[in-house]
């Protein structure tokens, strides 16, 4: 996916824009780069591979390079960013949060008028270059944005670092989230609201689906209305966002805290204890053993932040070696117990394997897993959560085609709970990994813990309801 974070100031910005970029790091783990603009040098610009390291390791040192009282980051799981461009409309760099389903067609038009893209990763075309190509050919800024949001079939959110200031627009859809921070002498625009309590920022508003926006040192100006129609992705608070972060001004650990405190209080299963899966699933353990009214133990513990999350490699090897190797189990609290756990999600099944084993390995007598969102029956067309290529690398789409021979029938059966569908989807991914019982929040109690109109969400991957 990725998370970006930009800041102007009355002052030097390269400490805030580097913390403050640092703070997205749980939504990327491949490319990290920042830009500044001063007036004396101009832009500078550097980007780093961090598959192997941290964000922090690779900046920190040369941190000093960085002049002016403007600047963005990004956090990119795909492309090197940020890009920049001179153009008739000015020099300006880009960061983008984008999945552009439609590139191909898009680079034939570019290239079709003369024009080159020269920023190539692994032979293929960089996204953001195409999405700062498209800005170039028009007569202002918020025109061509538009054009953007008109041509990618996906979603695209983004920050134009310029000269007189930083352009924070939105995806039309409202499919990622930007949040705009203030302080004295200060204002802040980035991916996650936990960007901003460390470095003194407070929420200022939530930037709406489509707005765009011009951001100074000394306020912040709309550049174009928001849409009336925002479809922001329910995943966020189910699994990528940080559990203190804000979206539409829902907190990610109030709702995961909800979803486990509703679906415990109707569960009497008997357990001896509730334990979370570090570390998405635990404000919904945390509420579930509430809501069940069972001891919250922390069966199994996360060793180090340092491993990347499980079903984000595209190598199947590196993935499975990720699911183990991130978390040890305290066999004490294991041996001869009936543990239930909670999880944000089920995708591969990578991670739920490994696990399931290791519990039963340490002694587990029995082992529950309750998940905070229904099954995942669709795979994302609008934002790029993993480098997964087919739905078939969905667990529930590789049962459904053993049940029914064809992976794509009857697809709304299965994801309408309580449907004979369903019900089989859910038994037989259970007894594939040895579970005791198996359980997925209902997509109504998801949207109702979320607390936003279900026609202002995106739960296309519950349910296909969505659209481009």
């Amino acid at each position: 996916m990725g998370g970006f974070f930009g800041t102007i100031a009355k002052h030097e910005c390269r400490t805030d824009l580097f913390y403050g970029t640092d703070y997205n790091s749980h939504l990327g783990t491949k490319r990290g780069g920042m830009a500044t603009y001063s007036k004396e040098k101009g832009f500078f610009r550097t980007i780093h591979n961090l598959e192997n390291t941290y964000f922090r390791t690779k900046f920190e040192e040369k941190l000093d390079e960085f002049e002016g009282n403007s600047g963005i980051g990004i956090i990119s799981d795909n492309d090197p960013q940020p890009i920049v461009f001179n153009s008739h409309l000015g020099k300006f760099a880009i960061v983008t949060v984008a999945k552009i389903n439609n590139i191909g067609e898009i680079e034939k038009e570019l290239l079709e008028k003369k024009l080159h893209l020269s920023e190539l990763s692994s032979g293929k075309t960089n996204p953001t270059e195409l999405v700062g190509l498209l800005i170039t050919q028009g007569a202002d800024y918020v025109e061509r944005i538009e054009k953007v949001f008109d041509k990618v079939k996906g979603s695209c959110s983004m920050l134009l670092l310029t000269e007189d200031g930083i352009i924070a627009a939105r995806d039309k859809w409202g499919r990622t989230p930007i949040v705009i921070g203030k302080k004295d002498g200060a204002y802040a625009a980035t991916s996650e609201s936990s960007s901003f309590p460390n470095l003194d920022y407070e929420i200022e508003r939530y930037i709406g689906p489509g707005e765009i926006v011009r951001i100074k040192a000394d306020g912040v100006e709309q550049m174009r209305k928001p849409n009336k129609q925002m479809q922001i992705c329910s995943f966020l608070w189910v699994y990528y966002g940080f559990p203190v972060s804000c979206y539409e001004g829902v907190c990610v650990e109030h709702v995961r805290r909800e979803c486990g405190l509703k679906m415990g209080a109707t569960d009497d299963t008997p357990v001896d204890s509730v334990c979370g899966i570090p570390d998405s699933g635990i404000g919904m353990a945390l509420g579930y053993a509430e809501g069940m009214k069972v001891s919250y133990q922390r069966t199994v513990s996360k060793y180090t932040p340092t491993w990347p999350r499980s079903f984000t490699p595209s190598n199947q090897e590196m993935r499975s070696l990720v699911a183990k190797m991130k978390l040890i189990p305290n066999r004490a609290m294991l041996q001869d117990k009936r543990c239930l756990f909670c999880d944000d999600s089920i995708v591969r099944g990578t991670q739920l394997r490994d696990n399931v084993k290791m519990f039963y390995d340490y002694g587990a007598k029995e082992v529950h897993m309750r998940i905070a969102c229904p099954p995942l029956i669709y795979g994302c067309p609008f934002i790029a959560f993993t480098n997964s290529k087919s739905d078939m690398e969905l667990i529930t789409r590789r049962v459904i085609k053993e049940l029914e021979g064809d992976d794509s029938k009857n697809l709304e059966l299965y994801a309408k709970t309580d449907s004979p569908q369903y019900k089989k989807l859910v038994e037989v991914i259970a007894n594939k990994f040895g579970l005791t019982s198996l359980r997925f929040n209902k997509l109504e109690t998801l949207v109702e813990a979320i607390g936003l109109p279900k026609e202002q969400i995106c739960t296309h991957c519950f349910d296909g309801s969505s659209k481009f």
